[in-house]
């Protein structure tokens, strides 16, 4: 009888003790848009598992590639709802939201990843301050590559550009195809591939990365390496989900999210060599664009970065004066 009795007791305590253990450890899903072949996917995967690593298991984030979870509009609304406690999503594509989210798509007011960087750290308070209003906490931001323009046709100055199906993906793309005289087409990464092969869009301008990971050389022959600004991602947590972590979990998840920083503006760098080299390698003419093609979009830089001062107001102004002043 004693013995029964131990072992009902045994059998009990090992219970409680498998059921403590797996209350304990935190499950999270992690939203994200593009495939895992994308470098910034890579970067979140090995963020993911520092976490675990560091955390011993106690927090496991799960990412979700290729907008398997939640298309890309609908990631940043998941994690402030949090139907997603981890996201990624491209900061410029809401700049309606906030004029906040678009400094860094403003065209020609970076001209490398140093300045690139720079304007991001002038922006940086008021986007934590801003996604902090909306319940997230921002964790690390990467740059893609310098935006460039893809034709079917040679481009030598706007006027080229005239009449063009313009693929879009933010408020700034949208107004500088109204500006050069395109028709704006909106179109998210994963359906630009069909869009290309269909005639939907038959220009647009992005990143060398995307034209690689998306191969556009299959539907377009011409990439103008004009350089005409460095957008990027951010990686955000619910603050709720955040702040349910104990002391030494936030910091292991703050010090991988710097980590990924850090790395990401290091490999968005090196991807962008790689991608120019295999569009050069699909067929594609590699162009670094004619003086007046360069005049005209400087012209549209102007008035697209003069609007979206007036719209930002004294936050917007406060920015571009920290960027001049560190630049």
């Amino acid at each position: 009888m004693k013995r029964r009795i131990f072992c009902a007791t045994a059998t009990l305590v090992a219970s409680i003790g498998f059921a403590g253990a797996a209350a304990a450890q935190t499950k999270w899903d992690f939203a994200t848009a593009y495939g895992p072949g994308n470098f910034h996917s890579k970067n979140n995967e090995l963020f993911v598992k520092e976490v675990d690593a560091a955390t011993g298991g106690k927090l496991k984030i799960t990412p979700h590639f290729g907008a398997s979870l939640f298309k890309m509009p609908e990631i940043k609304r998941a994690v402030q709802t949090g139907n997603a406690q981890m996201g990624e999503f491209f900061l410029v594509s809401f700049q309606n939201e906030s004029q906040i989210f678009g400094a860094d798509g403003l065209p020609f007011l970076v001209s490398s990843y140093d300045e690139a960087f720079k304007l991001y750290q002038a922006q940086k308070p008021a986007l934590q301050k801003l996604l902090d209003k909306q319940g997230q906490v921002l964790l690390y931001s990467v740059a893609w590559p310098p935006q460039g323009i893809y034709t079917k046709k040679p481009v030598n100055s706007v006027a080229d550009l005239k009449g063009m199906k313009w693929r879009v993906y933010s408020p700034t793309t949208a107004r500088i195809g109204e500006l050069i005289g395109a028709q704006p087409v909106t179109v998210q990464e994963a359906e630009l591939s069909q869009a290309l092969a269909t005639g939907v869009v038959d220009g647009l301008i992005t990143s060398s990365a995307t034209g690689a990971d998306n191969k556009l050389f299959e539907n377009l022959k011409y990439y103008y390496n004009v350089q005409a600004w460095i957008p990027k991602n951010a990686v955000t947590v619910s603050k709720k989900a955040f702040a349910a972590l104990d002391k030494a979990t936030q910091d292991a998840v703050l010090k991988a999210a710097a980590d990924a920083e850090a790395r990401g503006w290091k490999e968005s760098k090196e991807v962008d060599a790689k991608s120019i080299a295999a569009l050069k390698a699909g067929g594609m003419s590699i162009e670094t664009g004619s003086a007046q093609l360069k005049a005209d979009l400087a012209k549209v830089g102007e008035t697209v970065v003069k609007e979206w001062t007036e719209k930002a107001g004294a936050d917007g102004q406060a920015i571009l004066d920290a960027y001049k002043k560190a630049k």
